[in-house]
C-alpha cells in the first residue's frame, strides 16, 4: 500500500535562508530561474587575478599596460555580471552612476581641485578626456557593484547599507593611490595634510572618494530597481573579487611593491566590509553543507529542503 512507503529523501544542498528569514528562492538574482553564477564571470575573474599576479613582476610601459588592462577586465567582469544576474536596467544604471558619474567627478577634480585636491595625470594611462583617462572612471565602476553587494549580502536596505557601500568603496583608494602615484600615473600638486606613511596623498583625495561614493550609492539602488537590493548565490564571483582585492593588496603592498604604510591603513579601512563579508559567507557555507549520514547509520544523506 502506497500508506506504507517512507517518505522520499530530498538529496542536494540545504536551502540557504535569507538573514531576514526568507527562503533563497526569494533572493535569486539570477534570470530565467538558475541562481548559479554565470560561468562568464568567473572566467573574467580568474583572467583579471592571473593579470593582477603578473604587475609586481613587471614595470615601465609593461606595467603600464597591464594595469590598464586589468581595469578593462574589472570594468567587464562588473558590468557583465549586473547584466547577466539582473538585467539591462541594472547594467544600465551601473554604467551610468558609476562610469558616467565616475567620470564627471574626475573632470571635476581636474579642472577645479574639487572634492579630491588638485591633482593631474601623466599620458601613462591611455588616452585622455578633459584631462580624465578614460580607464579612470572604469576603475570606479569596476569595485562599485562588488562593493554595493558586499553591503546588501551583509545590511538591511537603508542609510547603513548605504554608508557601508561608500566605505567600501574608498577605503579601497588605501591601497590605489598610494601605488598609483608611486608609479608617476599621477601627482598631486599640494599633498597636504597627508596621513601618516602616506606622503603626495591629501587627506581631501580620500575624503573626495567617501563623498561621491555616498552619491553614487545613494542613486544606484533605486535606479538599479528591486533586484539590487538582493543577493544569492549568483553574487559568489562578485564576493570573491572583493575579498580577492583586499586580501591581495594588503600582500602585495607589504611584500612585493615596498608600501607598507598603505598596506596597513588599507587592511584597516577596507576590513570594515571585508572582514565581516568573510565570516559571514564561511558561516553560511558551514551551514549549507549537508550531513555526511542519518543517525540511525543508514548511508542515506538528509538534506533539509526549504520551500
Amino acid at each position: 500500500m502506497t500508506g506504507d512507503r517512507p517518505p522520499p529523501v530530498v538529496t542536494g544542498r540545504s536551502a540557504p535562508v535569507a538573514p531576514d528569514g526568507r527562503p533563497a528562492a526569494a533572493l535569486r538574482p539570477g534570470r530565467g530561474g538558475d541562481n548559479r553564477p554565470p560561468r562568464l564571470t568567473w572566467v573574467l575573474l580568474g583572467v583579471l587575478v592571473l593579470a593582477q599576479i603578473g604587475y609586481p613582476l613587471t614595470g615601465g610601459s609593461t606595467r603600464a599596460a597591464l594595469t590598464v588592462a586589468t581595469v578593462v577586465l574589472g570594468y567587464l567582469l562588473s558590468v557583465g555580471h549586473a547584466l547577466l544576474t539582473r538585467g539591462p536596467r541594472t547594467a544600465v544604471a551601473l554604467v551610468a552612476v558609476a562610469t558616467g558619474g565616475g567620470f564627471a567627478i574626475e573632470a571635476l577634480g581636474v579642472a577645479t581641485g574639487f572634492p579630491f585636491g588638485s591633482y593631474d595625470y601623466s599620458g601613462e594611462l591611455g588616452p585622455k578626456l578633459a584631462g580624465v583617462p578614460l580607464i579612470i572612471p572604469l576603475a570606479w565602476t569596476w569595485m562599485a557593484w562588488p562593493a554595493w553587494l558586499a553591503a546588501t549580502r551583509l545590511v538591511r536596505p537603508g542609510v547603513r547599507r548605504i554608508a557601508l557601500a561608500a566605505v567600501g568603496l574608498a577605503a579601497w583608494d588605501l591601497f590605489l593611490d598610494p601605488q598609483m602615484v608611486a608609479e608617476g600615473y599621477w601627482r598631486w600638486r599640494d599633498a597636504t595634510p597627508a596621513l601618516p606613511g602616506l606622503p603626495g596623498i591629501p587627506v581631501s583625495n580620500y575624503l573626495g572618494w567617501l563623498l561621491f561614493g555616498v552619491l553614487m550609492m545613494t542613486l544606484l539602488r533605486p535606479l538599479a530597481g528591486a533586484s539590487a537590493d538582493r543577493t544569492g548565490p549568483a553574487d559568489h564571483p562578485m564576493y570573491a573579487l572583493y575579498l580577492w582585492t583586499y586580501f591581495s593588496s594588503v600582500l602585495a603592498h607589504a611584500v612585493f611593491l615596498g608600501l607598507p604604510a598603505s598596506a596597513l591603513w588599507g587592511a584597516v579601512g577596507m576590513a570594515v566590509a571585508a572582514v565581516p563579508l568573510a565570516v559571514t559567507l564561511a558561516q553560511g557555507h558551514r551551514r549549507q553543507r549537508p550531513p555526511t549520514g542519518r543517525q540511525d547509520g543508514s548511508d542515506q544523506r538528509r538534506v533539509d529542503a526549504t520551500t
